[in-house]
């Protein structure tokens, strides 16, 4: 049965999203290696075999403990295998800074209200809102202004994957962000910090 197309987007997702983990768990110099590049390629095929009663693909079964993953997080996945695969340059340490400390701010602001802290719901404004994608807008210009590139471009990619809608959630949050790329963030975050501390100590 062929899945409809967020079905395929989010299980697609899912899978270079695991793809670019293993790759990373087999070190950065996977490149130089054929077996890490076919290992990779089985690895990704294999997620798509049916199995069960259902005969459903396997990414189907992790999709149910996962959730749909954010562009943000996809993008940044796919990139950073696609550097592994092809020699392609790697993310720059400022650009992926900006990044994760944008994650950080919006999933602070974000998930307390959002879990009913507060009186307003900041998970709302997802649904469409100008004062949401002016504060988009004003952050990514900002960025490029700095010469930081890689925010705005994910914002670009997300808002873009919202108007066409590829995802089940309609929602704008759940295309730039999810509790595993902020996870992922406030983890980089934390660190990044505590070695400044420990530098400076």
């Amino acid at each position: 049965m062929v899945p409809q197309l967020t079905d395929f987007v989010a299980m697609l997702g899912i899978d270079l999203v695991l793809c670019a983990g293993c790759m990373r768990l087999m070190g950065c110099k996977a490149i130089t290696r054929a077996w890490a590049k076919w290992a990779t390629a089985a690895f990704f095929v294999g997620l798509w075999l049916p199995v069960g009663t259902a005969q459903l693909p396997v990414l189907a079964y992790i999709r149910g403990i996962s959730s749909d993953l954010s562009i943000t997080l996809v993008v940044l996945a796919g990139v950073g295998l696609f550097h592994r695969l092809a020699g392609t340059p790697a993310i720059a340490g400022r650009e992926r800074t900006a990044v994760f400390i944008a994650v950080s701010a919006a999933a602070v602001f974000l998930y307390p209200l959002a879990l009913g802290w507060g009186d307003w719901d900041a998970y709302r404004p997802g649904w469409g809102s100008m004062g949401m994608w002016l504060m988009l807008l004003l952050m990514s210009l900002l960025c490029w202004f700095r010469g930081l590139r890689l925010l705005p471009s994910l914002v670009a990619l997300a808002l873009l994957a919202w108007t066409a809608g590829i995802m089940e959630s309609g929602n704008l949050w759940d295309y730039l962000m999810d509790p595993w790329l902020v996870t992922w963030a406030l983890l980089f975050v934390f660190l990044k910090c505590a070695r400044r501390l420990f530098k400076a100590a």
